[in-house]
């Protein structure tokens, strides 16, 4: 049931027109209050916390996955190059921790959830994971020594003040049918990304003051076993594919390009696996996201294999992040 809700509202906001445009007159009142609740921030009714670090927010005006996960770990990873001591503070969106909690890299997915997990075990960065953003931040400053804060997510969190904001794009659906909720997937009006410092746009051609990204991965790795193969190793061969992220579709095509031959199974974004949803007639390999794997490493068996990536921006794009860090 949830599977086809998810398909049916992603119909009406990337392909059917009509839907969208009948709601249209409840998407100019979403987008009316996002505008109101962000001007009672900047007029002060509404507080702001500031912290003592720089904060770095990466989000999205969409609902649903642009790549903000692949890009965390990339300026985690390019900050401690760069000298600095990074914590990562996160929603932790699908568990059902309530309280600042820190992730560990065995934390129990159902706690701290899949994005948060799959953070911390590949950048060895403090994290920790509220639904509160600022009570996490707090949180992190308290128990380790972090000079910078990256946020996954937390656009629209005001209450946390930010020193640069990032907005990520999903260079092929951009922004579906150009409404806010429940209309279109938009979480704010698009003119929202003339106030943020970058747009990274995921999978596409940038337009004139965006930066590209594109995701890169040419391997699999067996979640039972730990070894690894080129994904060009099973061109020509039958397979399965599933993929519980924002857009499944962007697994599926990279798997396509690679040689693959899948039968593709979309989920939910974020969905919790049970053991059926893998088990298939045949023996055919099963492949996923390396978001989905963390969640299925206690059924998992040798027939199952997950597509590590990486986030490769545009060059520029740190030089001209590491100058705006050092100017504030």
């Amino acid at each position: 049931m949830k599977k086809r809700l998810a398909r049916c509202i992603e119909t009406i906001w990337y392909k059917d027109q009509f839907i969208g445009t009948w709601l249209m007159p409840l998407g100019f009142l979403f987008s009316d209050i996002a505008r109101f609740r962000a001007w009672l921030y900047r007029i002060g009714v509404l507080k702001i916390h500031k912290l003592p670090v720089p904060v770095i927010v990466v989000g999205n005006i969409t609902v649903g996955g642009t790549g903000k996960t692949p890009l965390i770990i990339w300026l985690a990873q390019m900050l401690k190059t760069a000298g600095f001591r990074p914590g990562i503070i996160s929603r932790g969106y699908g568990g059902q921790s309530q309280a600042p909690q820190a992730v560990q890299p065995d934390s129990p997915v159902t706690e701290v959830g899949d994005e948060a997990l799959l953070i911390v075990r590949q950048t060895a960065c403090p994290l920790v994971v509220s639904p509160k953003r600022v009570a996490a931040a707090q949180y992190l400053l308290a128990h380790h020594d972090c000079n910078i804060i990256l946020s996954d997510d937390g656009l629209q969190h005001y209450a946390l003040g930010r020193t640069i904001e990032i907005a990520v794009v999903d260079g092929e659906r951009r922004f579906g049918n150009g409404y806010c909720l429940p209309a279109g997937p938009l979480r704010e009006p698009i003119h929202r990304l003339q106030s943020v410092d970058f747009v990274i746009v995921n999978g596409e051609k940038a337009e004139e003051n965006e930066y590209a990204m594109h995701l890169q991965g040419d391997k699999a790795v067996n979640l039972a076993t730990g070894a690894s193969k080129p994904l060009s190793g099973f061109a020509g061969s039958p397979c399965h594919a599933v993929a519980g992220i924002g857009n499944p579709e962007r697994f599926f095509k990279q798997l396509a390009a690679a040689g693959l031959v899948c039968k593709n199974h979309p989920f939910p974004d974020h969905y919790f696996y049970q053991q059926s949803d893998l088990v298939f007639a045949d023996q055919h390999p099963v492949f996923m996201t390396e978001k989905d794997a963390v969640k299925c490493n206690a059924f998992a068996t040798s027939q199952h294999w997950f597509v590590p990536v990486q986030a490769v921006p545009d060059a520029d794009f740190a030089v001209q992040l590491l100058n705006l860090i050092q100017s504030k």
